[in-house]
């Protein structure tokens, strides 16, 4: 099967939201999760989350990418400069490996209508290639740490996983991206990107 995938912008913000409709953790966090301090994430009802969004999406930089089958959103990733994600920024689980300046790749959500169709795979070859197109160099993101194949929960792989990073040439530079209790052990992968 063929997706589109177009940055989310004013013209694709009523298709985005009617996937984010459907369930799931969009449906309250708006993806706003990442670009939010924890207290202010908490405080922030699900109406301002949806708007701050809308309004993300009517800037001059989108705030990541959807992917179409036809006309119906079936698919959404997150992404863009580190320092746009203040929890990342912030985080004390997350590990800042250096200095240089990166994008973050923070999320997915794939409609359960399409899931096992590759749209996520679809979506982040699309975003390395906007990422450099943007002029980053060096891509990241936080995927679960798990066997090629394991079955998981999808609300769980929402940062992706890291069998579908490692196949797109990411490569694994921190081994603890996420609460040592969790059920699920987060690893920070990075990708180098060459010039576009």
């Amino acid at each position: 099967m063929t997706f589109e995938v177009r940055p989310l912008t004013g013209e694709s913000w009523d298709a985005l939201a009617e996937l984010f409709r459907e369930g799931g953790d969009p449906r309250w966090c708006w993806c706003q999760h990442w670009r939010l301090r924890s207290k202010d994430m908490a405080a922030a009802k699900v109406p301002e989350l949806r708007e701050r969004l809308h309004d993300q999406a009517r800037s001059t930089e989108p705030p990541g990418l959807v992917a179409f089958d036809g006309e119906r959103a079936v698919g959404w990733v997150s992404l863009g400069p580190r320092t746009d994600f203040e929890r990342v920024e912030r985080s004390r689980v997350i590990p800042k490996v250096d200095d240089r300046p990166a994008w973050a790749i923070v999320c997915f959500a794939v409609s359960s209508t399409a899931r096992g169709q590759g749209v996520a795979r679809v979506l982040l070859d699309a975003a390395v290639d906007y990422a450099r197109t943007r002029g980053a160099t060096l891509l990241e993101a936080y995927p679960i740490a798990m066997d090629a194949g394991a079955p998981i929960n999808p609300d769980a792989a929402f940062t992706g996983t890291l069998p579908m990073f490692e196949r797109a040439g990411f490569r694994v530079v921190a081994d603890r991206a996420s609460d040592p209790s969790s059920r699920h052990q987060r690893v920070v992968v990075r990708r180098e990107l060459e010039s576009a």
